[in-house]
């Protein structure tokens, strides 16, 4: 059975984080991991992209009720009508989640990832979660690089 990870990040991102979706996408593939992603726009087209350029599977979990807007280059496409709901999903279908960039929506995303504790979170980019005195939050990897990120997954050794 193929290694799946939830690669989940903004729709409206900046270009670096495009970037670096891409090429996680494109170095998720070549080690043969199926992409689950958001199935739309930004972080979710890139990373659909890089995947899709290196023959990878890429799998979309819409927030719609239809395929209406979904990226082109997912292979498998399945609309939840689930709206913001479908992030449960999303984190729960890898075995490892990889963040790229900062939202709201990619917020909750790592929120939920944590919260389940079961597998790697790592992020590239994008936000920080600080405590009250402001420290980082244990728990979550970040990563410099998209080759980084997929090293702290710790799914290649």
């Amino acid at each position: 059975m193929a290694i799946q990870v939830a690669v989940c990040g903004p729709r409206d991102c900046t270009a670096e984080d495009e970037r670096d979706a891409r090429e996680v996408g494109r170095l998720l593939a070549e080690r043969g991991a199926v992409v689950i992603c958001g199935g739309y726009t930004g972080v979710m087209a890139a990373v659909a992209a890089g995947a899709r350029s290196a023959g990878g599977i890429v799998v979309g979990i819409l927030s719609r009720a239809d395929r209406d807007h979904a990226n082109p280059d997912l292979s498998i496409v399945i609309p939840t009508g689930a709206g913001e709901a479908r992030n449960t999903v999303i984190v729960n279908s890898g075995e490892a989640v990889i963040v790229v960039g900062g939202s709201w929506g990619t917020l909750s995303e790592v929120a939920l990832a944590m919260r389940r504790g079961r597998v790697p979170v790592v992020q590239l980019g994008g936000w920080r979660i600080l405590d009250q005195r402001g420290d980082p939050v244990p728990g979550v990897r970040h990563a410099a690089s998209p080759a980084e990120a997929l090293e702290l997954t710790g799914l290649w050794p």
